[in-house]
């Protein structure tokens, strides 16, 4: 079983079991240095070898400080990735920072659409936590194995061909979802180990409901809530309606069923296949 394999299933039944929530954002912390901040030092290039950055000690230890006390509940207190938050060090966005001119929008701004709050920091509280990260991703990139995080590549192992035969066959997926209807584009929206994780266990696919009255009449909708007292549903008009449950009968039907109970008839072929496919509905 491939390394992307592992770590995916383990992620994938932890969430299930704890239905904890999906993923969040992309970044943290950091923007240019100040005029009064000590500059950043190269360190020297040695053959073969990529030159990176150094930083000031002081000024990574209070963005460290920062850091732990703002990101490290959701990315770890190292930045390497946490319960919700993705590994700093592997971030794509953070290669590609220089001087915090990527970071410290993401810091300032947030990402609310994925659940990333914004901070109001200053430009000496933004070179620091620029610099703990660059330092934590220059550390990490020296070592060999032991990272957390799935990068996109470690999910591009399939056969698009098998992949798509097994949607419309042995896997049932076409009859519930079409590549040109709910699933066009989906690529696009979500990429890597996102992407499979929603193919795998889409958390947030809303569940239909059928309650039938003492009358005999039945009334089908969104469930948009459900415990041992209350059903409610969203009607087709879009009016919330609600019983107690001793008083009617309601069958659910929740979609994310069909796909935790492929999660016995996988083959790692399956999964890696399906995956190959679904990244070309773009």
């Amino acid at each position: 079983m491939s390394y992307g394999m592992n770590f995916l299933r383990s992620a994938l039944y932890r969430s299930v079991r704890l239905a904890a929530p999906l993923l969040l954002s992309l970044a943290v912390s950091a923007a240019q240095t100040t005029t009064d901040s000590a500059p950043a030092r190269s360190v020297a290039k040695q053959p073969g070898t990529v030159a990176r950055k150094s930083y000031p000690p002081a000024l990574v230890t209070s963005g460290s400080a920062l850091f732990r006390e703002d990101c490290s509940f959701c990315h770890g207190r190292d930045a390497g990735g946490g319960e919700s938050g993705p590994d700093l060090t592997r971030s794509r966005l953070v290669t590609a920072d220089v001087n915090g001119d990527k970071i410290g929008p993401v810091v300032r701004n947030g990402r609310p659409e994925k659940g990333m709050p914004h901070f109001n920091v200053s430009d000496q509280q933004i070179a620091g936590l620029m610099a703990f990260i660059h330092t934590q991703q220059n550390t990490a990139l020296t070592k060999k194995g032991g990272r957390r995080g799935v990068d996109v590549s470690d999910l591009q192992t399939g056969n698009v061909e098998a992949g798509k035969q097994y949607f419309d066959g042995v896997g049932g997926c076409s009859t519930c979802h079409s590549p040109t209807g709910d699933l066009a584009g989906i690529a696009a929206r979500y990429q890597g180990l996102d992407l499979e994780e929603q193919m795998l266990y889409p958390k947030h696919a809303k569940s239909k409901v059928t309650v039938t009255l003492a009358s005999g009449k039945t009334i089908t909708g969104t469930l948009e809530y459900l415990d041992e007292f209350t059903v409610g549903l969203f009607d087709a008009t879009g009016v919330y309606r609600s019983w107690r449950t001793g008083n009617v009968q309601y069958k659910v039907d929740a979609p994310v069923d069909a796909h935790v109970e492929l999660f016995s008839k996988y083959t790692d072929d399956d999964i890696h296949n399906l995956m190959a496919y679904l990244q070309t509905l773009r």
